[in-house]
């Protein structure tokens, strides 16, 4: 298993395996438990394998404390046609809440943009709940900017499948 390096004692980040996909899921579990949005989870094991590794449309960091993972970053390409280039677009961002405040967070976010300045990604960009201001104000600690004038559009589901056909 390979690491990156991180500035904090007794972490470590690494790329997700396989064999990890028990704990993503977790992860991801817990993140719409703090979101209020645990009903709309229904990724499985085999369908979190399927796109993560056998398809690769997506990829996750895991954070580790002391040999347990308390954190991941799950993170795909997009692609900017004003920069002409691609980008890192980050879904989910999870610290367990026990390890938040570390500097866990920090540790995954800095990690993720090392890999979009090595691989020449011109931005890098998620979104946040509006209600979640511990992590707005964590967001803009960094230097983030929120994209106020922008408003995220979705079809899924039913509206999705007729749009499809």
């Amino acid at each position: 298993m390979e690491y990156y390096e991180t500035q904090i004692e007794g972490f470590r980040i690494r790329k997700a395996e396989r064999t990890d996909i028990p704990v993503v899921l977790e992860l991801i579990k817990e993140l719409a438990e703090y979101e209020k949005m645990s009903d709309d989870v229904v990724a499985t094991p085999k369908l979190l394998e399927e796109w993560i590794f056998d398809k690769e449309k997506a990829q996750v960091l895991l954070g580790e404390a002391d040999g347990e993972i308390v954190g991941m970053a799950l993170y795909f390409y997009n692609f900017s046609t004003f920069l002409g280039r691609a980008g890192i677009y980050l879904e989910d961002l999870f610290v367990k809440p026990s390890m938040r405040g570390s500097g866990m967070g920090k540790a995954l976010l800095t990690q993720l943009a090392r890999i979009a300045v090595e691989e020449g990604c011109g931005r890098m960009e998620w979104s946040c709940l509006n209600w979640n201001a511990p992590s707005i104000g964590f967001y803009k600690s960094l230097g983030a900017v929120p994209m106020d004038e922008w408003t995220v559009y979705r079809l899924t589901g039913d509206v999705l499948d007729e749009l499809g056909r």
